[in-house]
C-alpha cells in the first residue's frame, strides 16, 4: 500500500482538503480525507507543503504515432492514400518507446488520447493510454475513444493538389455523409443478417466503426477550427443523430452559445502556436474561457507534438491568464477530459475506487516556477524529480 501524507488535496470531486491524506492499494484509490488510519508496512510519501492533485488527461495528442525526431521512421499520423480510412486503429501505430511518454510524465500527463491526424475526411479510431508501459496493449485505457474526422483546409490540401477528391469543403462533407449512408446499408443489412444468417453481409472493416458511431457507442471527433467548419460537423451530426466533440475549435468562441445549447463538447488547443494556417488567424487564448463560461464543457488539449505534451499545463495556465476561470482550467486538464473521453468512472479525480493516477507539485499548477515532484500511475511512483524531496 502508498499513502501520501499532509498534502493539499485537488480532489477534482468537492471541496480541497489541507493536510490530507489519499491511501492507495492494488493501484486504486482506498480512501482521501483528513484523518485515514494507514496501515503497518505502508510506503509513505509525505507531502508537506506540497499539491496532490489527479494526474492530467492530454485529451487530444499524437504521443506515440508522430515521434518528434524520427520525421519518416516515426511518423505514422496520416495514411494520405485514401481520404476515407475509418477501418485504421490508432493501437497498431503507437510505439511505447516515444520520447512523448517521458516528457508526459515529466510534466504530470498520465493519460492521453492519441490516434490518427486530419489529413483525411475520415482518419480512424483514436484510443486512451496510460503513459508509461513497454506494451501498449497494457497501456490502453479504452480503445476506441471515438472516430476522427477532419474539416477544413488540411484533406483539401492533400487531395486537391492531385486534383482528387476533396478539393472543397463540399466534398469534405459529402464523402462523409456517403460513408454513413453506406454504413445505414450496412447496419440494416447485419439486422437482416440476424434473423437470416444466408442475408449476413461480408464483413466490412471500413462499415464496422461507422454503424458504431452510428448505434451511439462512439463519438465523431471532429477536427475543426474555423467556425463555419464547426457547424458543418455539427450538421452532419444532427443529420446521422450522432454524438460529436468538437477538437480544436479555434473559433468556438465565435458560436459558443450554440455549442453550449446543443452540449457538445469541445477540446481546445493547440494555441501556443503561431498562426500557421489561414484557419488559424483567430486563435486566441481567450477562446477556453469564453466557451466555458458559456456553459460549453472544456478540455484543454497539446496536439503533441505540436506542442510538447508536458506543456499542457502551460496550456492551460494561458488560458486562466487570457480569463478563464482557474477551477475551470483545472477541470479542463481532469475531469472534463475524463467526461468527454468517456473515463470518468476511472480517471480525472481523487476518489475512492478510481485509478490511483496522481501528481505531487512543489506549488500550484499554474504557476511557471511550479515542478512536478512525483508521477504515480496506478498507484506505482514512475517518475520523481531528482532534485525534490521525495528522490
Amino acid at each position: 500500500m502508498l499513502a501520501i501524507t499532509n498534502g493539499k488535496i485537488i480532489t477534482m470531486s468537492g471541496a480541497d482538503i489541507e493536510k490530507g491524506t489519499v491511501l492507495v492499494d492494488g493501484g486504486k484509490i482506498k480512501a482521501v480525507g483528513r484523518k485515514i488510519s494507514i496501515p503497518a508496512r505502508t510506503d509513505v510519501i509525505d507531502a508537506t507543503g506540497k499539491i496532490v492533485m489527479p494526474g492530467l488527461i492530454d485529451a487530444h495528442c499524437h504521443v506515440g504515432i508522430m515521434e518528434e525526431i524520427y520525421r519518416t521512421e516515426g511518423n505514422d499520423i496520416n495514411e494520405m492514400t485514401d481520404p476515407v480510412t475509418p477501418h485504421l486503429r490508432a493501437i497498431d501505430a503507437v510505439n511505447p518507446d516515444d520520447r512523448g511518454f517521458a516528457d508526459a510524465l515529466e510534466g504530470g500527463v498520465t493519460t492521453v488520447v492519441t490516434g490518427p491526424g486530419s489529413g483525411n475526411v475520415i482518419g480512424g479510431e483514436n484510443l486512451a493510454m496510460k503513459t508509461v508501459g513497454s506494451v501498449v496493449d497494457r497501456m490502453v485505457i479504452k480503445n476506441p475513444v471515438g472516430l476522427k474526422v477532419a474539416f477544413g483546409e488540411n484533406p483539401k490540401r492533400v487531395y486537391g493538389g492531385s486534383q482528387k477528391s476533396p478539393m472543397t469543403r463540399m466534398a469534405t462533407a459529402a464523402l462523409l455523409r456517403e460513408n454513413l449512408v453506406k454504413a445505414e446499408g450496412y447496419m440494416r443489412k447485419l439486422l437482416l443478417g440476424a434473423r437470416d444468417p444466408d442475408k449476413l453481409p461480408d464483413r466490412d472493416l471500413k462499415m464496422e466503426i461507422l454503424v458504431r458511431v452510428l448505434k451511439g457507442e462512439l463519438p465523431l471527433r471532429a477536427h475543426a477550427h474555423r467556425a463555419d467548419d464547426i457547424m458543418t460537423a455539427i450538421r452532419i451530426a444532427d443529420e446521422f443523430n450522432i454524438k460529436i466533440v468538437i477538437e480544436h475549435c479555434t473559433e468556438g468562441f465565435k458560436i459558443a452559445d450554440e455549442l453550449a445549447r446543443r452540449n457538445i463538447p469541445a477540446i481546445v488547443g493547440p494555441t501556443l502556436t503561431n498562426r500557421s494556417k489561414v484557419e488559424l488567424q483567430f486563435r486566441t487564448h481567450e477562446n477556453a474561457g469564453i466557451l466555458s463560461r458559456a456553459g460549453v464543457k472544456v478540455a484543454i488539449m497539446t496536439d503533441h507534438p505540436v506542442i510538447p505534451v508536458n506543456y499542457l499545463s502551460l496550456s492551460a495556465a494561458l488560458a486562466v491568464r487570457a480569463g478563464m476561470d482557474e477551477r475551470e482550467a483545472l477541470k479542463a486538464v481532469t475531469v472534463n477530459a475524463a467526461e468527454i473521453i468517456g473515463l470518468a468512472d476511472r480517471i480525472g479525480s481523487i476518489e475512492p475506487g478510481k485509478d490511483a493516477d496522481l501528481i505531487i507539485l512543489n506549488g500550484p499548477l499554474f504557476e511557471l516556477k511550479t515542478m512536478v515532484e512525483t508521477t504515480i500511475i496506478d498507484g506505482k511512483q514512475v517518475y520523481i524529480l531528482q532534485n525534490s524531496d521525495n528522490y
